[in-house]
């Protein structure tokens, strides 16, 4: 026994703290909804799906990248035990094609294979190893054509297709063809193909209806536009057709795959069971389209001070083997490619071409992130060639509210740009090894690199980018959105899937600002429900978010008006603030729930920003709603013998209109910043002639937590944008688009090597005769 005296208290004597408000509404960092379920392993991915009854399907894919399918032997296929269904081409009874942007890809190849990985059979069996050795037991005799893999002979080549080789040509014509500049540097450039490497392959569940239709469980980015092609190609009506969106396992691209979807419901039809297919790694690499590899070539104008004059580029995109959304990116790749600069004369040459290589498509930043490593590339040699420091020739030309594209729009939106690259200038360097000699010197290539300290060199880089938000070029981005009240809980109602991007913690918090209603719940999303269109292009923050604003304004009205009326005044004359209402002069003062005192209230609204224009015959028009913008900071360690390279920090200043999540904006930049390392330093999906070479990840090299760099984000601009609802911009895009110029930059400047590939292969980074 010690000698210390106990105390102890009655429950009626212990003081009780007050519960701590949880955070809600806007400008909080609330925290996801999901996030629970995800880190707990039990978030309902569309892998772990099931059913009562279940097949399993498999998809047999081409081996080559072009040949012509002299015939297909099912009949050993479907002999196999186990075997329930194989489907060919034959088997599609309504559109036979499909595709995001342009349908002109068949669901199962007949007459000739464009690209390797093409599907041509699909089976259905009682056990999944059964499945993969029925489709592997598909005869397919080929006769082998050569591949069109070299964009540039793509011009001259056979068509690939009856739509022919050239899918878009963009001709800029912006100011004086004749203009010239004292000071002229030319690049010629390469973008790599890079993947979206999906966290999760795809997959997904076809369940037949009793009504002779089929809902497909599938973790969809843009379920209507899935649900319209599955029912053309099924030939169904629309109401037969239903998609149901699963756990989507992140996303920065379109995320499915067509082509992995369509056969799926076939199979499903077919059989009268349920279907379920997953794909392996190989197969999400074979099937689902990547970044479009680029070739540029540059010339910038500029006078002894600097300023640019003229910008005169041409921009040859690789499509593949068929358009996807590919016309959308090389209108992209166009109207950035003098980048945020005042450039008053302007001629850009854009053609994008079908090739027998890998479809490409949307990946978040399309066309801006391949013109922003060429422009900023081009920018780096004009200050070398006029001896000005790197940031100075941008600040000189740096793109301001009020100029004027080259497309011809005025940038009628906050733009920045000279105080975001301000920013990251004045932010101080992270310091050298040598004044930190407590620390261990990380030598590029990690802890135990293989190469001497004195052959690192260290480089200082900057990139300036920017992206466009929702579609362009007169595309319709509708949302819509019902919000509803009950017992004290909100719900709302909206087909904007949650990709990662944080649409459902938004809408809540969006829901809790406006009704000061604490508990909100998203509902699941398919496509019984109004379409919200695609989750890309941070477009639901805007539309999506811009829905459910209205809608949940209309419900407050709804509350509020009966207490307006009865105390005589307007609506606008009451609040709502932490769940309690009151007048402006305080002669009223209730709760919300006393006010809703049993009601059910809703109400459905639409957000659809201004319309837009296609660019005309030159290239001209008034093509994008929305504009964002970003400057980055890149310091890098290079070994000069090994050209190894090691991003020691990025610094970040972002225009993002306003803050709306803090914590999720910040992982949201973090991430892309991350991405862009990737695209800088290691992805690259090597195809020679055509075939994918080692299409996992093991050959495909993804940054892990060990390659991310120190990222400071070291402003965030809040100008809001007045069009758009909050004020709010999209902000993944930016520094994936940004962060690539920037690294580059960063390796010239240590190397004194052009660097005009991405990603930087280690020859390029090697100083010989040093």
């Amino acid at each position: 026994m010690t000698n210390e005296t106990v105390t102890t208290t009655t429950a009626a004597e212990t003081p009780v703290a007050a519960p701590e408000p949880l955070p809600h509404g806007l400008g909080v960092s609330l925290p996801a909804a999901d996030a629970g379920a995800k880190t707990e392993g039990t978030f309902p991915y569309a892998a772990d799906l099931w059913a009562e009854g279940l097949l399993w399907a498999a998809v047999l894919r081409s081996p080559h990248p072009h040949a012509r399918i002299v015939s297909i032997d099912t009949s050993h296929a479907r002999e196999m035990p186990g075997v329930r269904a194989v489907v060919t081409h034959e088997d599609v009874p309504g559109t036979p094609r499909h595709g995001r942007g342009t349908p002109d890809r068949p669901v199962f190849a007949s007459e000739v294979v464009r690209h390797h990985g093409e599907p041509i059979a699909a089976v259905a069996a009682d056990h999944p190893d059964t499945a993969r050795m029925a489709a592997a037991a598909v005869i397919v005799e080929y006769e082998m054509l050569d591949p069109v893999i070299d964009p540039e002979q793509s011009f001259e080549a056979e068509p690939l297709h009856p739509d022919g080789n050239l899918i878009r040509h963009i001709p800029l014509q912006h100011g004086d063809p004749d203009a010239t500049g004292e000071i002229v540097v030319e690049g010629q450039y390469r973008i790599g193909r890079a993947d979206p490497a999906p966290i999760g392959a795809e997959a997904g569940l076809a369940v037949p209806r009793p009504d002779g239709g089929v809902e497909l469980y599938l973790a969809s980015t843009d379920p209507h536009t899935d649900r319209n092609t599955a029912a053309a190609c099924y030939g169904l009506s629309l109401e037969q057709v239903k998609i149901v969106v699963t756990g989507v396992p992140g996303a920065t691209a379109d995320r499915e795959d067509q082509g992995f979807q369509l056969p799926l419901g076939l199979l499903a039809l077919k059989t009268g069971c349920p279907v379920k297919l997953t794909a392996t790694r190989e197969e999400s690499f074979l099937g689902h389209a990547h970044r479009h590899p680029t070739l540029l070539r540059y010339r910038h104008h500029a006078d002894a001070e600097g300023k640019l004059i003229k910008v005169e580029a041409q921009i040859l995109l690789d499509a593949g083997a068929y358009a996807d959304t590919s016309a959308e990116s090389l209108a992209a790749a166009v109207s950035f490619a003098c980048g945020p600069y005042v450039v008053p004369n302007a001629f850009i040459e854009g053609w994008v071409v079908r090739t027998n290589n890998p479809p490409s498509g949307h990946v978040r930043g399309e066309g801006a992130m391949q013109v922003c490593a060429a422009y900023e590339a081009q920018m780096d040699k004009l200050a070398k060639k006029l001896g000005l420091d790197p940031a100075e020739i941008r600040l000189r030309n740096a793109l301001a509210t009020g100029d004027v594209l080259p497309i011809g729009q005025t940038v009628t939106c906050p733009a920045p740009v000279a105080e975001l690259l301000q920013a990251v200038q004045d932010f101080p360097l992270p310091a050298l090894p040598k004044d930190t000699p407590e620390d261990e010197w990380l030598l590029p290539g990690g802890p135990e690199g293989a190469g001497e300290p004195g052959a690192v060199r260290r480089g200082v880089g900057y990139g300036l980018g920017m992206v466009h938000m929702l579609g362009a070029e007169g595309a319709d981005e509708v949302s819509t959105a019902t919000v509803k009240v009950h017992d004290g809980i909100a719900t709302v109602l909206c087909a904007a899937v949650e990709t990662g991007q944080g649409f459902t913690t938004l809408a809540r918090q969006i829901v809790q600002d406006t009704l000061g209603i604490d508990e909100v719940h998203v509902a699941p999303v398919d496509t019984d429900q109004p379409p919200a269109g695609p989750g890309c292009r941070g477009r639901h923050t805007w539309v999506s978010g811009g829905a459910v604003e209205r809608a949940a304004k209309m419900v407050r009205t709804q509350l509020l008006q009966p207490l307006a009326h009865k105390f005589g005044m307007s609506t606008e004359l009451l609040q709502i603030t932490d769940g309690k209402i009151t007048s402006y002069d305080g002669v009223l003062s209730t709760t919300v729930t006393e006010a809703l005192d049993g009601k059910e209230l809703w109400a459905t609204a639409q957000c659809r920003p201004h319309p837009t224009e296609p660019l005309n015959a030159e290239g001209q028009g008034d093509a994008f709603v929305g504009l964002a913008f970003g400057a980055i900071r890149a310091v890098v360690d290079v070994d000069i013998e090994l050209g190894s390279v090691r991003v020691v920090e990025l610094a970040v200043a972002q225009d993002v209109g306003r803050i709306l999540n803090p914590a999720q904006l910040n992982a949201r930049i973090e991430a892309g910043v991350t991405q862009g390392v990737g695209i800088a330093l290691t992805e690259n999906l090597r195809t020679p002639r055509g075939l994918i070479r080692h299409p996992d990840l093991t050959g495909y090299a993804l940054p892990t937590a060990l390659d991310a760099p120190d990222i400071r984000i070291v402003k965030l601009v809040e100008e809001r944008d007045v069009v758009a609802p909050f004020g709010a911009k999209s902000v993944s895009a930016v520094p994936v688009v940004t962060s690539p110029a920037a690294i580059a930059s960063a390796v010239r400047a240590a190397t004194g090597r052009p660097v005009n590939r991405l990603p930087i292969r280690p020859q390029a980074a090697v100083v010989t005769g040093q």
